[in-house]
C-alpha cells in the first residue's frame, strides 16, 4: 500500500511563461516526488496502511509526529496547489465568489493585493491561504508545512506555495515577482469556486493504492 505522486492537472508547458516546463520537472517531478517517497517509506513503520492521506496528516499532528507530518502534509499542499492553478484567462470567479471577494475585499484586484502581501511578508518558507471561516474569506499563511486540513473551521479554496523551491528556477529569489504573476494570470478560479462547498480538503486527498 502507497500514496502516488499525483499527474498535474494541466500539461507542464501550459503555465508558460508565469510557470516553465522545467520549475514542473524539479517542483512536481522531484520536490512532490520526495514527500511522496519519504511517507510511504514510513507506512509500516508508523502503522499507517489503509489511513487516507488526510488521515495521515492528522494522526502526525495529533501525535507530534514532525517528520511525517511534514512530509505527508507537504503531499497534500502541493496537490492542492496544482489544482489552484490554470493557464491564464481560461477561468473566473463564480457569481458566489465574486460577491464573496467584493464584499469582503472591495475588489478582485484588492483581494489579489492582499494575497501577493501576505505571500511576499510570509518569513521563510510556507504557505500564502485563501480560506472560508464561517461564510468569510480569509487571507492567511501558514509556516513550513503547515495546512489548513488540521484546523477546524478552515476550508480552504486557494493556495501559493512560498517556499523558495516554488520560484528559484524562474525567478531567482524575487518571491515579490513569482506571486504577483502567479496572482495576477494563472489562479484557477473555477477550482477556488467549486471549494465553497466546504469539501476543498478532500480534492487533494488519497487513498493509499
Amino acid at each position: 500500500m502507497a500514496f502516488e505522486l499525483p499527474p498535474l492537472p494541466f500539461d507542464k508547458t501550459a503555465l508558460e511563461p508565469v510557470l516553465s516546463a522545467e520549475t514542473f520537472d524539479f517542483h512536481h517531478g522531484k520536490h512532490h516526488k520526495a514527500y511522496v517517497d519519504k511517507t510511504n517509506g514510513w507506512i509500516d513503520e508508523k502503522g499507517l496502511a489503509g489511513l487516507s492521506l488526510i488521515d495521515v496528516v492528522k494522526k502526525a499532528k495529533d501525535t507530534g509526529d514532525k517528520g511525517l507530518f511534514n512530509n505527508a502534509a507537504q503531499i497534500w499542499n502541493h496537490s492542492f496547489f496544482w489544482s489552484s492553478l490554470a493557464p491564464e484567462g481560461s477561468t473566473k470567479p463564480s457569481e458566489k465568489l465574486q460577491a464573496l471577494i467584493d464584499s469582503g475585499f472591495g475588489s478582485t484586484a484588492a483581494l489579489l493585493d492582499k494575497l501577493a502581501a501576505e505571500a511576499v511578508g510570509h518569513f521563510a518558507s510556507g504557505w500564502a491561504w485563501l480560506v472560508l471561516e464561517g461564510d468569510a474569506l480569509k487571507v492567511t499563511s501558514y509556516h513550513d508545512a503547515d495546512t489548513p486540513i488540521v484546523y477546524e473551521g478552515v476550508k480552504p479554496l486557494f493556495t501559493l506555495d512560498v517556499w523558495e523551491h516554488a520560484y528559484y528556477i524562474d525567478y531567482r529569489n524575487a518571491r515579490p515577482k513569482f506571486a504577483e504573476s502567479v496572482l495576477g494570470k494563472v489562479i484557477n478560479w473555477d477550482f477556488v469556486s467549486q471549494n465553497l462547498d466546504g469539501l476543498g480538503a478532500s480534492r487533494a486527498d488519497q487513498q493509499q493504492g
